[in-house]
């Protein structure tokens, strides 16, 4: 079967993207931040190399939270019988569509089941967070603090973890960011902001005298007399 897919749309290299054709999935993922996050086509590329392991008539492809934590916790369960290594972080970014997780779960899923090297792997912001696409965008259409809540936050994380105090823990998170993030766009363009020097930078600055200047410590002293 014969796709039609560019490298760079899907965010994924392209040896990993001819690996994904020659599996012969069901379906081709197309938004791979969509397609990946339930477990659904995880499970059947894990299929071909183990199919034993998987039967794929126990994974729903459905896109409700049920479904996809029902796929991750079959798929979670083969990865520690087969000591397969997947960091939960990873996992749980795919989960909740979090920007950059799914390419790099399926990069990884490539090297660990291909035992091959990616000659030039796809770089994801650290927390998978927005913050490349922001700094794409012009500043004047960059998010407020409410949208980089609503962006990094998705609902289906929040009903995936209901504690109150966890995720006040990461919208606070999120509110630092964001206001690091200002900070930054102010500091590197200082004029657009208006941003003056404080009186500490103002303020002139005299060196440290060195021991090996004894005149000039003499000359200070006498001064002061």
């Amino acid at each position: 079967m014969a796709y039609s897919q560019s490298p760079k749309k899907a965010g994924i290299p392209r040896e990993v993207l001819k690996w994904l054709q020659s599996l012969d999935l069901t379906f081709f993922p197309k938004n791979v931040r969509r397609d990946f996050s339930n477990g659904y086509l995880v499970a059947e590329i894990f299929s071909w190399y183990f199919p034993a392991d998987f039967h794929m008539h126990s994974y729903d492809n459905g896109a409700s939270l049920p479904a996809k934590q029902s796929n991750w916790s079959q798929i979670e369960k083969f990865l520690v019988k087969q000591n397969i290594s997947l960091m939960k972080e990873i996992i749980d970014g795919t989960i909740h569509c979090k920007p950059g997780a799914a390419e790099l779960l399926v990069q990884e899923i490539y090297t660990i089941l291909t035992n091959r090297r990616i000659q030039n792997i796809q770089q994801v912001e650290q927390g998978f967070t927005d913050k490349a696409y922001q700094d794409q965008l012009p500043m004047v259409a960059r998010s407020t603090a409410s949208v980089a809540i609503k962006s990094n936050l998705s609902l289906s994380e929040v009903i995936a973890e209901p504690n109150i105090i966890t995720n006040q823990r990461k919208v606070l998170a999120i509110i630092h960011r964001h206001i690091e993030q200002r900070k930054e766009e102010r500091t590197q363009d200082p004029k657009r902001f208006n941003v003056k020097p404080t009186l500490g930078e103002q303020a002139v600055r005299l060196r440290p005298l060195l021991a090996s200047e004894p005149n000039l410590q003499m000359n200070t002293s006498q001064a002061a007399c």
